[in-house]
């Protein structure tokens, strides 16, 4: 069975002081980095905003957790990109947890909470559905952009080491059976239920051949936790965003069997929401957040600036990691400890390559996924709940408001996707996919 739940987190006693500081790690704000390097000292100025475009509000609070699909939020901040657009006060604060996040969404900022956030990308859809907040209240979400494609980690245990797993999981299920006798249970760790990190440990599992409902437990552990825990072996593999698969290797932990790109090429990963009713309360103040962010979108893609956007996001405001363990991973170099990719272009994109809008044929996916898991019904109408959450029309609209009209998609649909093991998924037709996976719970 499963052990799999919303507020089920790993807290490791003993772990060591390096371990500790691991997981204390990424300590967040909003005040900006002091960083030598001439761009980073110099924030691109304020540019005037027309006064039919003046926001109704000059801030708004957002969340963010540390894997470094955020950098586009930190980015806005530092470089003054929010100010730009007519909202200097704009707060990014850390969160705990997704699970944290999600609580101080529910409250929003008049509660003691926050407007928005770097979020997993399904988790408004389920906030939306009421299916993960306090009595299964509907909180109406609404996602902007995405803040990233590509970039996460699947990573094992050096126990499997002599196996060499990549995307083919399933001499695992070997493996893991003998481990499961010994121990009585063995654990996969995600960041949350039905969150993208547990979907692609889901799929990757499943692809091979492994129930991850029987064959293994799956546990929740909030992302800068994941090092510690697989340093004190809590768990026999993980999948999480960077930096923390680059330090697993790096430590000499465990290894990466893949980065996800490898799983689904260009997959779409994080996304920046808003509350619903923040949005409809704000539009001007909402278009200027998507302006600000795209345009850090862009700053993060231009080669030129990758080492300082590592040196600013691993910084003790934000990640605080060792830029190393950021830098080589955001060129697309990977020592997944057993195999190296060299200039892959796998690396986690931003804004190239349509990184940053939220096509709603990946917002099916997601959704299609969490009913072949269990996490929303089946009968959801999901092209209901995509047209509700997605708003991509305000995607459209600041881009154009910032000069990158050429960079609006013709479709809402990026057209039939293919996995690493050959199954496709056909936007038109999710009831055909999920009528043709072997291993689900619907």
């Amino acid at each position: 069975m499963s052990s799999l739940s919303r507020r089920k987190f790993i807290f490791t006693a003993g772990v060591t002081a390096g371990a500790t500081i691991l997981a204390n790690g990424c300590s967040g704000g909003s005040s900006p980095s002091d960083t030598s390097s001439p761009a980073a000292s110099a924030p691109l100025a304020p540019a005037p905003v027309a006064a039919a475009d003046t926001p109704e509000v000059t801030t708004a609070k957002l969340g963010f957790i540390c894997p470094d699909g955020l950098a586009p939020l930190i980015i806005a901040k530092e470089k003054g990109l929010f100010a730009k657009y007519g909202m200097p006060d704009v707060e990014v604060l850390k969160q705990a947890s997704w699970a944290v996040t999600r609580d101080n969404l529910e409250l929003g900022s008049g509660g003691g909470g926050i407007d928005g956030a770097h979020i997993l990308t399904p988790m408004p859809y389920l906030m939306s559905a009421g299916t993960i907040t306090k009595g299964n209240q509907k909180v109406p979400m609404n996602i902007l952009a995405r803040l990233n494609v590509n970039g996460q980690g699947i990573c094992l245990a050096n126990t499997y080491k002599d196996l060499k797993i990549g995307t083919d999981s399933s001499p695992l299920k070997e493996a893991f059976a003998k481990a499961k006798a010994e121990k009585g249970e063995i654990k996969a760790a995600v960041t949350f239920p039905g969150g993208t990190h547990d979907l692609w440990m889901r799929y990757w599992l499943s692809a091979g051949g492994i129930d991850p409902d029987k064959d293994i437990s799956t546990i929740v552990v909030p992302p800068p936790q994941m090092v510690a825990n697989i340093k004190v072996n809590n768990m026999e593999t993980f999948c999480v965003g960077e930096p923390w698969p680059a330090q697993t290797v790096n430590q000499g932990l465990g290894y990466n069997a893949m980065t996800t790109g490898e799983l689904w090429k260009d997959h779409p990963e994080k996304a920046f929401a808003m509350r619903a009713d923040w949005v409809e309360q704000h539009p001007k103040a909402a278009k200027a957040l998507l302006m600000a962010v795209q345009e850090a979108q862009i700053w993060c893609d231009d080669p030129a600036n990758k080492e300082e956007m590592c040196q600013i996001v691993s910084g003790r405001e934000w990640f605080k990691v060792p830029v190393e363990d950021i830098l080589e991973r955001s060129k697309g170099n990977f020592d997944l400890g057993v195999r190296q990719l060299e200039n892959s272009p796998l690396l986690m994109k931003f804004w190239n390559d349509a990184a940053s809008y939220p096509f709603k044929s990946h917002d099916l996916w997601f959704l299609t996924e969490d009913i072949r898991w269990g996490y929303l019904p089946a009968d959801t109408d999901t092209k209901a709940l995509v047209d509700a959450v997605n708003r991509e029309d305000l995607w459209r609209e600041a881009a154009k408001a910032i000069g990158q009209e050429a960079a609006i998609p013709a479709s809402t649909s990026r057209g039939v996707e293919t996995f690493f093991d050959g199954v496709k998924f056909d936007p038109e037709n999710p009831s055909a996919y999920l009528s043709a996976l072997k291993l689900k719970k619907v």
